[in-house]
């Protein structure tokens, strides 16, 4: 518990956006992630970057650890104390959009602003800001930033990283740092934008940054493509990656997630097929409809059925049943446990397998659904934390996931993140060296280990 004395320090900077009441702190005990959570010491929701300047050295002054937070939809707990303890700097508060610039092409946005808003403002330009997480609609910049969140239009278009172009960041002295800036080329110092990609609140709290954004595409085509056999639609996959067709988007959802999601959205998906493509082709109009032939026969070769969306209200309605997928789930048991393990795209079809064999060797009942066309599948295991048993054999088989993960030349983390629930398997992929540099990086920027402790295991 933290002295009345540095209470009213915060106070005096936040006003009444400071928390300390136990009630208050649970609230901030927990994102989206499993795992045991622990409360903070206090909330801080600064409205001003000189707001968070001040709270950042009152920290820094009272050694009290700084675990930044946006939306709390983070899937790895990395947004809530390792241990017990700390302030919670909320970024919320910080959410204006600045400038949309149409000639440029950029926006300058404050790291609070939500996603789903920023891909709203931006296209009433008539332009596009693509990064689409699933979470988008609750997410903020900042914390796609700190997680270099994907999206379903991750396949084609990339992630967080390739439309960042600047970021202003705080560290432990509260002194801003600007890196970046509006101009496409630009190599003026350090690299730090890249240093606070996937960063997860380790180095910096960020405050605003510049990102890309660029015209629509001049024509669509999506469909849903229907499988009897899972691993055909996995093969489907690798095929279309390998005859040089770049989907908008490319997603998967076992015959489990197709009958779940439909029983909690009544979209009306196919709920005897054992695996689903959502498939979109984007782009020039003649190249939109060359690619869609392609895609449209290698499916059928495997067996797959065809439906293709005949306007916009279809085309949604196609995509709000993958956006559905967790939720649907989570409804059936007490604990979620979502995993990202990604693998390169021709070994889509092995992944999926040894899912199915996991899934029976140890089981459990698990949905999987993902972004297959970057070979990004999410494994959704429905337990129940309480079941000791069940959860020894739900702890076997996650480690067992991201062993094979890496057996195919894959990552234990595709766009979620390590947190605190992935930190023991990091150095299975990165190594003991890669660790240690890591650490040592810290260690130079954050002497007294307050950004986000622990987490990633530094």
């Amino acid at each position: 518990m933290l002295e009345k004395n540095i209470i009213k320090k915060f106070k005096d900077i936040a006003g009444e956006n400071v928390w300390t009441e136990e009630k208050d702190m649970m609230c901030y005990s927990y994102d989206a992630a499993f795992g045991e959570q622990c409360p903070p010491d206090v909330v801080v929701k600064p409205a001003t970057y000189e707001e968070v300047s001040e709270t950042i050295k009152i920290c820094n002054e009272n050694s009290i650890p700084i675990i930044t937070r946006g939306a709390g939809t983070n899937l790895s707990g990395g947004t809530v104390p390792a241990s017990k303890g700390g302030c919670v700097l909320l970024t919320s508060g910080l959410n204006k959009i600045l400038e949309i610039n149409t000639e440029d092409m950029y926006a300058v946005v404050q790291t609070g602003v939500v996603t789903a808003d920023l891909a709203a403002a931006v296209a009433e330009h008539g332009l596009l800001y693509p990064p689409d997480p699933g979470s988008m609609k609750s997410s903020t910049i900042g914390g796609n930033v700190a997680e270099n969140a994907g999206g379903l239009r991750a396949l084609k278009y990339g992630v967080t990283n390739d439309y960042l172009m600047g970021t202003k960041f705080f560290y432990t002295e509260g002194n801003l740092i600007i890196s970046g800036g509006k101009t496409v080329k630009l190599v003026t110092g350090f690299n730090l934008n890249g240093l606070m990609v996937s960063s997860e609140g380790l180095l910096g709290v960020m405050v605003e940054h510049i990102m890309k954004i660029v015209p629509p595409p001049a024509a669509s085509k999506a469909m849903m493509v229907t499988f009897d056999d899972i691993m055909n639609a996995c093969r489907a996959v690798s095929g279309i990656i390998a005859n040089k067709v770049t989907p908008a988007t490319l997603e998967l959802m076992d015959s489990f997630t197709i009958k779940t999601v439909e029983e909690a959205a009544k979209i009306g998906l196919p709920t005897t097929a054992d695996g689903l493509l959502l498939i979109e082709v984007d782009g020039h109009p003649a190249a939109v409809e060359d690619e869609f032939q392609i895609v449209k026969r290698i499916c059928e070769e495997l067996g797959g059925q065809v439906q293709v969306a005949n306007n916009a209200e279809e085309r949604d309605k196609v995509w709000e049943a993958r956006r559905k997928a967790l939720s649907s789930l989570a409804r059936l048991r007490p604990t979620l446990i979502l995993e990202d393990a990604t693998v390169p795209r021709s070994k889509i079809p092995a992944m999926m397998q040894a899912l199915k064999d996991i899934t029976k060797k140890y089981d459990l009942t698990m949905g999987t659904f993902g972004h297959a066309g970057d070979g990004n599948l999410h494994p959704t295991i429905l337990t129940d934390k309480r079941n000791k048993e069940e959860m020894e054999r739900v702890h076997k088989a996650v480690d067992e996931i991201f062993a094979v993960a890496l057996k195919l030349d894959g990552t234990i983390s595709g766009e979620h993140g390590i947190g605190s629930a992935k930190a023991k398997y990091l150095e299975m992929e990165v190594g003991k060296g890669t660790i240690e540099y890591m650490r040592r990086l810290k260690a130079g920027i954050d002497p007294k280990n307050l950004l986000n402790p622990h987490k990633m295991g530094l």
